[in-house]
């Protein structure tokens, strides 16, 4: 079991790259198996959930090989078996790309309930939801969803709420279907746009992503593609957060700024400086830093992924900071890790009241989920001491390199293997 070690309090100067989107890549490598062919998808990221997406669709019969550390190779001409089992997909909740994947080539598919970071109830009604509404008779039986169609046929499907999962699964089954299909108050994220984009690379005819009216018009077939994955959103801002949390100045590059609207603005609002170019963001963090208040939406909005590391960065923003989380009730329960370190927060359901402290102390804590360990990582580059975090698997899910990124940047960061 790997553990991170911080000594905390240096400040961050220099250049970061970013990686591939992790949230682009884990759809992304489902759709790709839609195709009777052979596909190649660039710019992945080296992270432990592509790594387990791709053990699982080796197992559906599909065949994928990196041609280099960031470039993937997937032949899907010899998928057979369109049942994913528990074993195969509980490390990773995307493995839920499966269904509408399959069910869109197969008109079948068995796949079970997913895995992944456990910070509240997720329910995948809408998936199921938007399923049926394409034809499907969809049941979950001894934890598997599976879904039958003798056809899939376009229809309109109204998101109860804006679902970024919901949204991808049944663009997926619908290219595949007859006729015309509307999804209205579709998810707008970007991982949703590039997902589109590829399909449509492969031949799918998708109109309207990254609005909330998704047009699909289905094809009979889809064909092999070459794409380059955006780069990660997420991993960028928890860069951005960590040069403000310890005064820095980190040029991140290799990014999309418009993607890092919310979290600029914000720094902004900070007194952290902001210089915006063609493919990168400079963050300078040399006043100090005013509290401000974050409420979580859908994208355009404030991202619920970043709210942990936000959470670090405010703990020490003097002042009283107020974040509300409208995506998942129960994100806040790596609070009682940053206390450890010295953070005054109380949570009231969605609400978490901050007292920004003068400093944080090093302490023993645990990643809980992906984004919170990337919260830990933060709150220990401020502490006074050392700080050692566990868990490290789920910081390994979506950040690639990150002790070695981060030390580059001049962070004292190192693993250890217990």
């Amino acid at each position: 079991m790997d553990k991170l070690i911080v000594t905390g309090q240096r400040r961050l100067q220099g250049e970061v790259i970013i990686s591939g989107a992790k949230n682009a890549a884990v759809a992304i490598i489902p759709a790709a198996v839609m195709a009777n062919d052979i596909s190649v998808i660039e710019n992945l990221p080296c992270i432990e959930d592509v790594s387990s997406l791709c053990h699982t669709i080796n197992k559906i019969g599909a065949k994928s090989e990196f041609l280099d550390r960031h470039t993937l190779q997937i032949d899907g001409r010899n998928v057979k078996n369109i049942c994913a089992t528990y074993e195969e997909v509980k490390k990773i909740r995307a493995s839920y790309y499966l269904l509408g994947a399959l069910l869109g080539r197969y008109k079948k598919a068995e796949v079970a309930l997913p895995g992944g970071c456990n910070f509240g109830t997720r329910p995948i009604d809408l998936h199921l939801k938007g399923f049926r509404a394409l034809g499907a008779e969809v049941y979950v039986e001894n934890g598997i969803v599976k879904a039958y169609a003798d056809k899939l046929v376009g229809t309109s499907i109204y998101m109860d709420q804006v679902s970024v999962g919901a949204t991808i699964n049944i663009m997926l089954a619908a290219c595949l279907a007859e006729g015309k299909t509307v999804i209205e108050n579709a998810a707008k994220e970007p991982h949703v746009v590039d997902t589109a984009n590829f399909l449509n690379f492969m031949g799918a005819n998708i109109k309207g992503a990254g609005t909330d009216i998704i047009r699909i018009t289905g094809v009979e077939k889809l064909h092999g593609a070459r794409y380059t994955i955006i780069p990660d959103q997420i991993e960028a801002g928890t860069y951005m957060i960590a040069a403000a949390v310890t005064g820095g100045n980190v040029l991140v590059k290799n990014i999309i700024p418009k993607h890092m609207d919310s979290l600029a603005a914000k720094l902004i609002e900070m007194d952290v400086t902001i210089e915006e170019m063609d493919d990168a963001i400079r963050v300078i963090a040399d006043k100090p830093l005013k509290c401000v208040n974050i409420k979580t939406m859908s994208y355009p909005g404030f991202p619920t992924d970043l709210q942990p590391q936000m959470a670090a960065l405010l703990s020490v923003c003097k002042g009283t900071n107020i974040i509300t989380e409208n995506v998942w009730e129960n994100r806040f329960q790596y609070i009682d890790e940053l206390r450890r370190l010295g953070a005054q927060i109380e949570v009231d359901g969605r609400v978490a009241v901050i007292q920004g402290v003068d400093c944080l102390t090093g302490a023993q804590v645990m990643a809980t989920d992906l984004r919170a360990g990337a919260a830990m990582i933060i709150a220990a580059l401020a502490a006074k001491g050392e700080t050692t975090i566990g868990d490290v698997k789920y910081i390994d899910r979506g950040y690639e390199d990150v002790e070695k990124k981060f030390a580059a940047l001049g962070a004292d960061m190192k693993r250890v293997t217990l």
